[in-house]
């Protein structure tokens, strides 16, 4: 089954500095048809205006996930981490037993990003932080491996989670197999998921189907996150 979410009908918040649209519930915005995706909890699509960002505050027991579409990103932890991340790349954070961290945007521009909780596996592992950069290359035989839980992505998260980022050019198609059930981000372009066509903002669900075909109808960027239906 795919369902199709479209941008304009997610959850909104502005607060002017960050105008943020909510794919689950979140904050101010509940909707308690849109809770989650099985242990995805989050996914919210931020717009920071230059020179703001999130003030220091504490998570734990929770996988961060931030996918920077525009603009870049740069973080600060109770650990000693810091680093700034681009846009096309990525960033992980295990909040585990707990951790302070502050998310700025220092650049001249708004910066867009897709922010990603994910249930963790296990709780209260040892707070950690990383980043890696992709190439910039087109998917042609398969989407590449961002994120996972399983040591076999650049990305490591305390989550049995797999995200895939797929750069294709228009006309091109790719069939990506389904572990467990997905949800796919457009972050750029038109793409058809089977028959069902997604465009830039949007979320779509895929459900109890072992593969999809993915075409883009115009140059597309996306993200695929595989994740299981129960904790």
């Amino acid at each position: 089954m795919i369902k199709v979410y479209p941008y304009e009908q997610l959850g909104r918040a502005n607060h002017g500095w960050l105008d943020a649209r909510h794919h689950f519930s979140f904050a101010g915005y509940y909707n308690p048809e849109r809770m989650g995706f099985g242990t995805l909890r989050v996914i919210n699509d931020d717009i920071i205006k230059a020179g703001r960002g999130f003030d220091t505050h504490p998570h734990k027991n929770m996988e961060i996930i931030t996918y920077v579409r525009k603009g870049a990103i740069s973080h600060q932890d109770s650990n000693g981490n810091k680093g700034k991340t681009k846009a096309g790349d990525v960033q992980v954070m295990s909040a585990g037993t707990g951790v302070y961290h502050s998310e700025f945007n220092h650049e001249s521009t708004d910066t867009n990003i897709f922010q990603i909780w994910i249930e963790p596996a296990e709780n209260d592992v040892e707070p950690a932080w990383d980043s890696h950069e992709f190439p910039q290359r087109a998917s042609t035989d398969a989407l590449e491996l961002l994120v996972s839980g399983d040591g076999s992505a650049p990305l490591q998260i305390h989550a049995d989670a797999f995200i895939y980022a797929g750069y294709m050019k228009s006309g091109s198609q790719i069939h990506h197999p389904v572990k467990r059930q997905a949800y796919v981000l457009v972050s750029e372009g038109e793409v058809m998921i089977n028959d069902f066509s997604a465009k830039t903002g949007d979320g779509v669900e895929v459900t109890d189907l072992t593969a999809i075909t993915l075409s883009a109808v115009t140059d597309s960027r996306f993200l695929v996150l595989d994740v299981p239906s129960v904790h």
